[in-house]
């Protein structure tokens, strides 16, 4: 059977999972960690802790503080430190509590064995609440609170859920990991997400490259009549929404619109993990996986780390940074951000760290646009990104919205292919974040 993708764009960069089959390693807390307030799309949470308190794993000690917000978790036990400004993987300083680790003490009532729990009888409603209270958010990079997916709006009805296994980043296999370690969990999580949710079908979409990943998966899920498992050809950004959403219904997402638009809602499948996690054993969000790689580092992994830890910490416990490194990416090469710091922690959104060596780290030298197209051919949503780079360039943000900049998912693949080296996507970056204000300016009045 001929595999499925996407149809518009896309691209096939080298994977490179030096980190693939490397088993899950637990690692122990740091010394202290820094937990910013803001690890979500959405308003900052509210602190609910002061300075030299002592607080235990798992506690409350930040509040959502508006609909689309969410809570946080201490994920270790100590004493509070600082709550102050501090640099994040974004590279701006944002709030956060910084915590010193004494033990790892933890709150009554979370269940920190290994035991597998399938049965649940909780309500779609008593299943949100949970989600909102652990402080689940979307694991696979865009931080969406989890609870308000769960919540279908008005005059929408959601059909299908869609997990997303896709992982299509190069290096980066933490969910390879998960699907591999924790799938009989993963398909409880599944479950418990599709009554939340309401919908009675699930897909969960895997790409070619982890064959041993979908034959785990179909191998737990043959049973379950409304759980499928697809394998997808490999292709560049289909772990996107929208990609994802046409490979595996041939449903189209409409400009500027959702996936609930056309009756499907996508989680990743860490997300999902996380959402079992809460339910099944009232863990609130305080760790994640997260893929350690690069050609030069002694011992890529896969690390299950606490929420806040800082990123030097694991690039030790993988033998320590190589000489010949360049460049450190929070996320994968193509959609990830370099770190301005590696004291920066670890957030909910961390899927991985990428070091790059000197030689592979340096801009090329920009030339002019020779009108090849092959950005618009690589494009995954059909927009222009030469003609939008210019229009950033010269501040015609009105334009760029006209050309519709906010459909852009920001994955890099025009700059990949683009023969003039051009920085296609800063400047369409750049331009959202303009256009976006603009947009905030007109409601305001």
């Amino acid at each position: 059977m001929r595999l499925k993708t996407f149809s518009q764009g896309g691209v096939h960069p080298r994977e490179l999972k030096l980190s693939a089959g490397k088993k899950i390693e637990i690692l122990p807390p740091p010394e202290t960690v820094i937990i910013p307030v803001s690890q979500h799309l959405g308003a900052p949470s509210k602190v609910l802790v002061e300075k030299m308190a002592d607080v235990k794993t798992g506690q409350l000690i930040a509040k959502s503080d508006g609909f689309i917000s969410t809570n946080i978790h201490a994920s270790v036990s100590g004493k509070v430190l600082k709550i102050d400004d501090f640099t994040d993987t974004s590279g701006y300083r944002r709030k956060g509590i910084q915590i010193k680790v004494s033990g790892d003490e933890w709150e009554e009532g979370i269940d920190r064995s290994d035991d597998l729990v399938k049965e649940f009888s909780f309500t779609s409603e008593e299943i949100r609440n949970k989600i909102l209270e652990a402080g689940i958010v979307g694991l696979g990079g865009a931080t969406f609170p989890s609870h308000v997916k769960l919540m279908v709006p008005k005059g929408k009805s959601a059909e299908y859920m869609i997990i997303n296994g896709v992982e299509c980043e190069p290096y980066l296999t933490a969910d390879h990991a998960l699907m591999m370690e924790r799938g009989e969990q993963l398909v409880v999580g599944i479950k418990i997400m599709m009554k939340g949710l309401g919908v009675e079908k699930a897909i969960l979409g895997i790409e070619a490259n982890k064959p041993d990943a979908i034959q785990k998966m179909k191998s737990l899920t043959e049973q379950e009549k409304n759980i499928h498992v697809r394998g997808l050809k490999v292709r560049y950004p289909q772990g996107g929404e929208k990609q994802l959403i046409q490979a595996l219904l041939n449903r189209r997402v409409p400009g500027g619109g959702l996936p609930i638009d056309v009756g499907v809602v996508v989680f990743n499948v860490g997300t999902v993990y996380a959402a079992y996690e809460a339910v099944q054993k009232n863990k609130p969000l305080i760790e994640r996986v997260v893929t350690v790689t690069g050609k030069s580092l002694r011992e890529p992994s896969n690390f299950l780390v606490r929420i806040g830890t800082p990123v030097s910490y694991l690039i030790e416990k993988c033998g320590g940074l190589p000489a010949d490194t360049g460049k450190v990416i929070s996320g994968g090469p193509m959609m990830g951000k370099a770190l301005t710091s590696l004291e920066v922690p670890i957030v909910k959104g961390s899927s991985g760290i990428l070091l790059m060596q000197e030689s592979e780290s340096h801009r090329k030298e920009i030339l002019p646009c020779i009108r090849c197209s092959k950005c618009i051919s690589a494009c995954p949503m059909g927009l222009e990104p030469y003609l939008l780079m210019a229009l950033g360039k010269n501040a015609l943000f009105e334009r760029m919205e006209e050309e519709k900049v906010l459909d852009c998912i920001e994955c890099g693949s025009c700059s990949y292919v683009c023969p003039s080296a051009r920085p296609l996507l800063d400047y369409i970056r750049f331009g959202k974040a303009e256009v976006n204000k603009l947009i905030r300016s007109r409601k305001a009045i």
